[in-house]
């Protein structure tokens, strides 16, 4: 491991040292801030989680849509919340701690602003069209794009791991498809259906079972083997549009000072319902697997994952206005 990489790791394990004791979970209700409107990836697996810790703390998780700014707002929300642990953040690696700190004038160190809980799923992401859209493969796309330049758009949420990967995707092909921002992946897929854009990239969770009935088509997916599920749909890396798989490691922090006694508890409460039959059938309906980490193994995730999607944003150039 690197320098920078060391670096990245020590920052998150000193969020875990604190000692002070925590309020009894008896007293008030969890919120688990999602910063991302309902609907989407973070927001589906949010509340898989919330149902699995509630049942299993005794206490209710209540799960709190604060959109806006690439998911920033929320996250400065459960940034300066009280560190009692009863406020949680639902985080994808690749944007609070990846993209969010190049793009936006944080007014907070993500690093030293969260403890990591645990982590919760990895969910894949796939590269869908309209099925109106005569383009089933990346190269065909690519073709269609270059014989039709400005005429494609895409919709994604500013500055976060499916805006990064079309532009990837983008700069790689060499090719102009209109990116049109929206808040969540919900409006995005609205207008999709309606056609009102043309494609986009998301998570499996949310996308995939809007291909097996057929009203969108996969043309490329950015995990490290195709999918089976969609076995005839290849990965970018094979088309050779992508240098390396991507995936979306979901998880929950909290504020960084929130004592190690409850960060310990949330992340065996987490872990007992990853582990639990009506948890996993939850999350296998959507396709996706838990990821079961203690706070210090996700931490190390962070510090190997953050920089890739880093590296995202000096490649694409993308700022946030």
């Amino acid at each position: 491991m690197n320098c920078a990489r060391l670096a990245w790791l020590a920052a998150l394990v000193f969020g875990l040292t604190s000692t002070a004791g925590a309020q009894d979970y008896s007293e008030k209700p969890i919120k688990l801030i999602v910063p991302f409107p309902a609907g989407g990836p973070t927001d589906t697996t949010a509340r898989i989680v919330a149902q699995g810790l509630s049942a299993r703390i005794g206490q209710s998780v209540v799960v709190e849509n604060q959109p806006g700014a690439g998911g920033t707002i929320g996250a400065r929300q459960a940034a300066t919340a009280a560190p009692d642990g009863h406020t949680l953040l639902m985080i994808a690696i690749a944007n609070t701690f990846g993209t969010a700190p190049l793009l936006y004038k944080l007014d907070y160190d993500p690093l030293r602003a969260f403890a990591p809980v645990a982590t919760v799923v990895v969910d894949k992401q796939v590269m869908v069209a309209t099925m109106s859209l005569p383009v089933r493969t990346p190269g065909e796309l690519v073709r269609y794009a270059k014989a039709n330049p400005g005429h494609l758009n895409y919709g994604a949420a500013i500055g976060i791991g499916p805006h990064f990967l079309m532009e990837l995707f983008k700069h790689k092909a060499g090719i102009d498809i209109v990116h049109v921002p929206y808040r969540g992946s919900a409006p995005i897929i609205a207008d999709l259906l309606g056609g009102q854009i043309q494609l986009t990239m998301s998570g499996k969770s949310v996308l995939l079972p809007q291909v097996q009935t057929g009203k969108l088509r996969a043309i490329a997916v950015t995990a490290a083997e195709r999918w089976p599920e969609l076995p005839d749909v290849s990965t970018l890396v094979e088309a050779g549009y992508m240098d390396a798989p991507y995936d979306t490691l979901f998880g929950v922090v909290a504020p960084a000072a929130t004592p190690t006694a409850a960060i310990d508890k949330l992340n065996a409460t987490i872990n007992d319902g990853l582990r639990s039959p009506e948890i996993r059938a939850g999350f296998a309906r959507l396709g996706i697997e838990p990821k079961i980490t203690t706070p210090a193994e996700f931490a190390a995730l962070i510090a190997e994952e953050a920089p890739k999607w880093a590296e995202a944003v000096r490649i694409t150039g993308i700022r946030a206005e």
